[in-house]
This record gives structure tokens, C-alpha cells and sequence, in this order.
């Protein structure tokens, strides 16, 4: 009986996962995934704290589900101001990459000196590196 329950709750952890995404300006971030909501978020606000930022600093900025590819963009205004973009949702890596293009297209935001993706997650959760 209890293999049937271990396996049971192993296959309601099957399927897609989600992304998560805090913020404290200028201090740190978190990114997390999983299948809820709540607890997927709880836990980028905490690797926000963990980072050195106080809790009420780490602000919850983007959730996606499913995650897809995701990505963690870097953009610097102009008169000096910058700040991070989450991109997620892509159903694959060119996607992904696509969509930093346009964001990062000079030609419609004018405005910005610096755009660069600077962190990758594949559709599994993995982080990857930014080329």
C-alpha cells in the first residue's frame, strides 16, 4: 500500500512546472520552479532573501506556466537607469532567443544603451548558461 501511495504522488508531480521570478531593485533576485503557484513564488522571494535583500524588498515580478524556455534579460537605460526583464513561456530555444531580439531591438527602444540576456532556463527548469 505504501508503494502505491509513494508512486501515486510521484506521478501528480509529473508535467508541466512553472517559472518564478523576484526581485529586490539593485539588490538580488530569485528564480524558482514548480507546479504551484504560491509555493514556486514563496521560494523565489526566499532565494531573493538568501541573496541579501529583506523580504518585503523581494517583490514577485513574473510567474509562467508552463515555464518553457526562459530568459533573464539585463537592460540599461540611456540616462543610466536599469533594470532586469523575465521572458518565459517559449516553447523552444530559438523562440527564446528570438524574443530577446526583438526586446533588445534598438531600433524600436531607442532608449536603451544595454540589453543582453544574462541567464537562460531551459523548458526542464535547468539553468543555463548565457552566451
Amino acid at each position: 500500500m505504501i508503494v502505491l501511495m509513494t508512486s501515486v504522488m510521484a506521478g501528480a508531480q509529473d508535467g508541466p512546472i512553472g517559472i518564478a521570478f523576484a526581485e529586490a531593485p539593485e539588490q538580488s533576485s530569485g528564480v524558482c520552479t514548480g507546479q504551484s503557484t504560491d509555493k514556486t513564488l514563496a521560494c523565489a522571494r526566499e532565494k531573493c532573501v538568501e541573496g541579501g535583500a529583506m523580504a518585503q524588498d523581494c517583490l514577485r515580478v513574473k510567474w509562467c506556466y508552463p515555464a518553457g524556455w526562459s530568459a533573464d534579460l539585463f537592460v540599461q537605460h540611456q540616462e543610466g537607469l536599469h533594470w532586469h526583464e523575465y521572458l518565459c513561456g517559449w516553447d523552444s530555444k530559438q523562440a527564446v532567443l528570438a524574443a530577446i531580439e526583438v526586446a533588445c531591438d534598438r531600433e524600436r527602444r531607442s532608449y536603451i544603451i544595454e540589453c543582453s540576456a544574462v541567464r537562460f532556463w531551459d523548458d526542464k527548469g535547468q539553468e543555463l548558461e548565457a552566451n
